[in-house]
């Protein structure tokens, strides 16, 4: 039973001592900045200086949509594998992603007529 065992007890036995060996060598050689700046602890917005403070509150609307779009965008991943293989799963299995599709489309709807999607 070790044998079968074997080579993932090795690959995470190198991957843990990657980790060590490199947390390890870092300490050893001090990597760190000589001279701590004010400058190196500055936001940076590509290049341009901040105009105001980074932590702001956002509108509710952009997590709505950000959670419509996930929540679409994994129901969609589920239709991948199934369209790979649609001749081979039969008659059932179509009916089922048809209905799936379906109540994907109904929830789609109710969030339009909600007016979650509509951007103010």
């Amino acid at each position: 039973m070790l044998e079968q065992w074997a080579p993932a007890i090795v690959f995470l036995a190198i991957a843990f001592s990657v980790g060590f060996v490199t947390l390890f060598a870092a300490r050893i050689m001090a990597v760190r900045a000589k001279r701590p700046s004010e400058t190196k602890t500055l936001t940076y917005e590509c290049g341009e200086e901040p105009a105001h403070q980074a932590w702001i509150r956002f509108h509710p609307r952009y997590y709505v949509i950000a959670l419509v779009f996930i929540l679409f965008d994994v129901e969609a991943a589920f239709l991948i594998p199934w369209a790979l293989n649609v001749r081979g799963l039969g008659t059932f299995a179509m009916v089922e992603m048809f209905l799936f599709v379906a109540i994907l489309l109904l929830g789609w709807v109710y969030a339009l007529r909600k007016g979650a999607l509509k951007w103010q």
